[in-house]
């Protein structure tokens, strides 16, 4: 009866940060945060085992409107996606954003010149559903960049 008392204390207490961490808005700390927790993934279990994970929206890399995401830094494929699937093995360097930007090939020359940076466009909100500003942090991991990025309200 104790342990059942305890777990259940532990969860609700669990619960409680879990929502206040997730109802909170994401900041550029967070976007930094998650890109430099797939990178360190990436490191320790390799590019196939993060892809996996991101295809399977693991809660480590999506929370929400915040969520890693990867492509070929030689190519600008999209190697992994877990929001939009469907862009998945597809080369999108040259298609725009709603204003007109191409952010996907300034995405892979920042990767290429820093290994590291901001980037603004327009994008598909997956929580409001809404096209809104967008920045995001951009993490080159050997020959990968990862994307990991927040809405600005």
């Amino acid at each position: 009866m104790k342990q059942v008392l305890i777990r259940s204390m532990a969860y609700l207490a669990f619960a409680s940060v879990s929502a206040f961490v997730f109802a909170a808005q994401p900041t550029e700390k967070d976007a930094i945060a998650m890109a430099e927790r797939g990178a360190a993934f990436m490191k320790a279990n390799g590019k196939e085992a993060l892809m996996k994970k991101l295809a399977a929206k693991d809660p480590e890399f999506v929370q929400g409107e915040l969520y890693v995401d990867m492509r070929d830094i030689n190519t600008g494929i999209v190697i992994a996606h877990p929001i939009n699937p469907s862009i998945v093995g597809k080369n999108l360097t040259d298609v725009p954003d709603a204003s007109g930007k191409v952010y996907r090939r300034e995405i892979i020359q920042l990767a290429a010149k820093d290994g590291k940076g901001w980037v603004d466009y327009m994008y598909k909100n997956p929580v409001s559903g809404k096209i809104e500003p967008k920045t995001t942090y951009i993490l080159r991991v050997g020959d990968v960049v990862l994307e990991a990025g927040i809405y600005k309200k």
